[in-house]
């Protein structure tokens, strides 16, 4: 329970994402279902629901790949749809599976990433580091395996120092050392951030975000820390709370 002194932060806080009744349809099939919710400066959000739920399509319409059905989506304050380029420059993106180019040399697709966002040198080198990947910086991407992958894909996500990032399972295929220091990294990020997370580790939700959403065939079910998601479920943990809530019986 925040007192009246963390309440009045919050609501201090930059709003930096709006999403206003978001519905995205693919045939008879609702990907995304009249959803509603606001991040400010300083959340880092979990999306977790089964596989299907929408994560990736609603992840993928905040970014811009996709445009919603109906529905508005605001980047600090303004229509994603209306200023598509001002959105891409405030937002750091790290989709599923890490897409890039395979023939390029970690550090020409990184410089090319970074001549797209008009970032300079000192913050590519600055990205590199804190990825912690100067060691393969002169290695095709082709070789490196998926963890290294991965972390090639954050350290783009975070070229620009964006004030909203969307990372889809940041650290799918990285070892226990490798998904410690992501994860350190996302905290100490979002003090200036609005932080996105898609995963389906529990343990990832529980230990980084500070909220998490709650998502099932397109729909919200809950949003909110975990306790209040534990108080709204009468549940003892997440696990228990993420059945109850996306089984049916």
């Amino acid at each position: 329970m925040k007192n009246k002194k963390e309440n009045l932060n919050y609501e201090l806080r930059e709003i930096t994402l709006q999403i206003s009744q978001i519905t995205k349809v693919y045939g008879q099939i609702k990907a995304s279902d009249n959803l509603t919710f606001t991040a400010q400066k300083g959340d880092i959000i979990a999306l977790l629901g089964p596989n299907g739920a929408g994560k990736s399509t609603l992840m993928n319409m905040i970014a811009g790949y996709l445009a919603p059905t109906s529905g508005k989506i605001e980047i600090l304050g303004k229509n994603i749809a209306e200023y598509p380029l001002f959105a891409k420059e405030n937002i750091g993106f790290l989709p599923e599976g890490s897409p890039l180019y395979p023939d390029l040399s970690v550090k020409m697709f990184l410089k090319y990433m970074a001549e797209l966002r008009n970032v300079a040198k000192p913050e590519l080198n600055n990205a590199i580091r804190i990825a912690n990947i100067e060691n393969v910086v002169n290695q095709k991407i082709e070789t490196l395996s998926k963890g290294y992958r991965r972390r090639v894909g954050f350290a783009q996500s975070i070229l620009g120092n964006p004030p909203v990032l969307l990372l889809d399972e940041p650290t799918d295929g990285l070892d226990p050392n490798q998904k410690d220091h992501i994860r350190s990294l996302i905290k100490q990020m979002a003090e200036n951030k609005t932080i996105i997370i898609s995963t389906h580790l529990l343990e990832e939700a529980e230990t980084v975000c500070n909220r998490i959403i709650l998502l099932n065939q397109g729909k919200i079910l809950a949003d909110g820390t975990l306790e209040d998601i534990l108080k709204q479920t009468k549940t003892k943990q997440l696990a228990d709370a993420f059945r109850k809530l996306t089984v049916k019986e």
